[in-house]
């Protein structure tokens, strides 16, 4: 069961009848239910924002929680499915909880999951086309925009149909991007470390990425455009082990099977909390 809380009320959406239980959980300050269990804000902590890999979709163990084990410190998770910069824009809490953690751990988010000057999208809910600007009607008059729900679907449909008016469109997003990441990396003000954790290589299609593979849109060129000061670059993609792997270990029911097909398995997380715990052993010390 996925559990959202929107304006107060909550809303559940059944997901089949996977046996994983997320613990659901809610911080002060913030409208968001994230996984459990509860860990206290009052002490040191190691604060982990990201989007659904974070979380640990279908994930027994997911990174946040073997790193917490290696560390012996505790590991705040604040994955949020789909997550673009905004949810985490305009969180106060998430944002408190990130400048009072002894260092921060940030997935590197998807590029398509924001509002810009050509659509908008849900302020919570990322990932859901909400209405498309003057601008995006006058660059593709013929697309009747009510047939989409998802900012991928729409993407995957425009890149198909236009792909040479699309990169008008893909360059806005990168740009909004990078100045949204800025932004949101000046309001932490902590010791951050950007984790790009992915099934591609950063730098994989830089001159024209697709939306298919998350972080959608997001090439290392624009990574390297947000790193300053205080910033540290973790990579972890896909290995043959991992790919080899496939679902094996994760948790899900058949419906399921598709989504989880999309996300990193029990191997990718494994290799994430090894990579990233050397360099967080560092920032605690």
């Amino acid at each position: 069961m996925w559990v959202t809380k929107i304006g107060g009320d909550m809303v559940y959406e059944k997901l089949g009848d996977s046996s994983l239980n997320y613990d659901p959980c809610e911080y002060p300050g913030s409208k968001l239910l994230f996984r459990g269990p509860k860990r206290a804000l009052d002490e040191d902590y190691v604060a982990f924002l990201g989007g659904t890999d974070t979380y640990g979709k279908f994930i027994a163990d997911p990174f946040v929680n073997q790193i917490e084990q290696k560390l012996g410190m505790a590991c705040v998770n604040f994955g949020w499915a789909n997550a673009g910069v905004d949810v985490f824009l305009h969180d106060a809490g998430v944002l408190q909880a990130a400048q009072s953690a002894r260092a921060v751990v940030f997935q590197v988010p998807c590029a398509q999951n924001m509002s810009n000057r050509f659509y908008s999208v849900h302020p919570r809910r990322n990932d859901r086309f909400v209405a498309p600007m003057a601008l995006m009607r006058e660059v593709f008059p013929e697309v009747d925009f009510s047939e989409f729900h998802f900012t991928r679907h729409m993407l995957q449909h425009l890149q198909s149909r236009a792909p040479d008016r699309f990169s008008m469109l893909r360059k806005e997003l990168q740009t909004a991007w990078v100045s949204r990441m800025r932004l949101l990396l000046s309001k932490i003000e902590n010791d951050v470390v950007l984790f790009w954790f992915s099934k591609r290589r950063p730098s994989q299609d830089n001159d024209s990425p697709d939306v298919s593979l998350d972080p959608a849109l997001v090439t290392r060129p624009m990574i390297e455009a947000v790193c300053s000061h205080g910033v540290e670059v973790v990579e972890v993609f896909e290995s043959p082990k991992a790919v080899a792997s496939g679902t094996n270990g994760m948790v899900y029911s058949r419906v399921e099977q598709a989504a989880a097909s999309e996300l990193l398995g029990p191997i990718s997380h494994a290799e994430a909390a090894q990579a990233l715990t050397p360099v967080l052993q560092k920032l605690i010390q």
